[in-house]
């Protein structure tokens, strides 16, 4: 049976990104691919929404970014996470967490 692919929940992306790029660098595709595999395929990060993600995210300072080679022979540009990026994720963590624990009580309400 095919599984429906599903586009990421509104406001979940940020936290995607940085937690992420919290584990090294990487250029856009290498994270729609990572994404993509850790879910197995059941959320997908559109570049559509990726790319203004990226900007809005190294405007906040919560990442950089440079262009380098990529494995490929490429040039593209990466993303890695600031100092204050990782405070970001811990607050974001910590956000959906309750997001998700308030979803179970309502799920499980009669």
């Amino acid at each position: 049976m095919p599984r429906d692919k599903t586009g990421l929940l509104h406001g979940s992306l940020d936290l995607i990104v940085l937690r992420t790029l919290s584990v090294q660098a990487m250029h856009g595709y290498a994270i729609t691919q990572h994404v993509a595999r850790l879910t197995d395929g059941v959320l997908t990060a559109d570049p559509g929404s990726l790319y203004p993600a990226l900007e809005r995210l190294k405007r906040n300072g919560w990442i950089t970014a440079k262009w380098q080679q990529s494995p490929t022979g490429r040039r593209a540009r990466y993303y890695a996470i600031t100092r204050s990026g990782l405070k970001q994720l811990g607050r974001e963590t910590n956000e959906f967490e309750r997001f998700v624990d308030a979803m179970r009580r309502v799920l499980r309400a009669t």
